[in-house]
């Protein structure tokens, strides 16, 4: 299959009917060239506070009110999108109301045929906890489609490899990773963390950033990223494990073919096997930790 991810900017729009005509193109020009599933990036979504007018987008709460007053909307016009051009869509996350009193962070899966499934975002930055009280959400899932096992780490969520091996074990052969970072120390946090999840679960990771600015929006006021498909560097894959990467805060789509044998292969004859040997890992811990039992 082949495989979108976009390193998307956030706008200014005036008004519903901007919006719906810059989600097409970049569908369009994504499913054009091929593209299967095609990934946009946490709190893209967050572009839609413009909507409400300048003042509501530069207040947080106000701004995550508006977002979430389109939300119906966004939903039908992914669910037009993926069918009219029969691919699968990992929308950009936006602010959901779950089962907490707070919104969560939620990215939603699409398919031809309509909603996969959601997934919420586990594990909040000191922003999300401490200013913009985002509450976070209450487990993970794997979703079984026609392009295969897919997972959702977002942002924060890839720096944590037991979420990532919670969903590799669970079956997951893809994970998807949005985000959105101010600076490039984070950018490259998650990068890091993107591509370690790749190396020791043996799958593709696919990186959606947002990028430039939105001064407009304090919640999203500088963007900084690359989009980027990530594989482990061995058998079948490149030596780097970079499969396709944009320019550093340019907007586009990177793109790459990847096989689902493919991953297979290196999980069964790869150089090294960190899929396989993961559970070494407990065995080789067991003297340290009676070592340092208290007494």
């Amino acid at each position: 299959m082949k495989i979108a991810a976009a390193a998307y900017p956030l706008d200014f729009l005036p008004d519903w009917a901007a919006y719906r005509a810059k989600l097409s193109d970049w569908v369009a020009r994504a499913a054009d060239q091929g593209a299967e599933l095609l990934v946009f990036p946490e709190y893209g979504a967050m572009e839609l506070a413009a909507l409400g007018g300048a003042e509501v987008a530069a207040d947080l709460e106000d701004s995550l009110q508006e977002v979430m007053r389109h939300g119906p909307q966004v939903m039908a016009l992914h669910e037009e999108l993926a069918a009219r051009h029969g691919v699968h869509i990992l929308g950009a996350s936006a602010p959901a109301m779950g089962d907490a009193a707070r919104p969560v962070n939620r990215a939603i899966l699409y398919g031809p045929q309509g909603v996969i499934g959601h997934q919420d975002k586990q594990i909040m930055t000191r922003f999300e906890r401490e200013e913009w009280d985002i509450a976070p959400g209450h487990g993970l899932q794997v979703f079984d489609t026609a392009l295969g096992r897919i997972g959702v780490i977002i942002c924060y969520d890839a720096e944590f490899p037991l979420l990532a091996r919670a969903l590799v074990e669970a079956g997951a052969e893809i994970l998807l990773a949005p985000s959105a970072t101010e600076a490039l120390a984070g950018y490259t946090r998650v990068k890091v963390g993107a591509m370690a999840r790749a190396l020791e679960n043996q799958c593709v990771v696919v990186h959606s950033p947002t990028v430039g600015p939105a001064q407009w929006c304090p919640a999203v006021d500088m963007n900084t990223g690359a989009a980027a498909i990530y594989g482990p560097p061995d058998l079948g894959f490149p030596e780097t494990g970079i499969l396709a990467e944009t320019t550093l805060n340019s907007p586009g789509w990177a793109m790459a073919e990847v096989s689902r044998e493919a991953i297979a292969h290196v999980r069964r004859e790869g150089a090294v096997l960190n899929h396989a040997h993961w559970d070494e890992q407990k065995m080789r811990l067991e003297p340290l930790r009676e070592r340092v039992k208290p007494s």
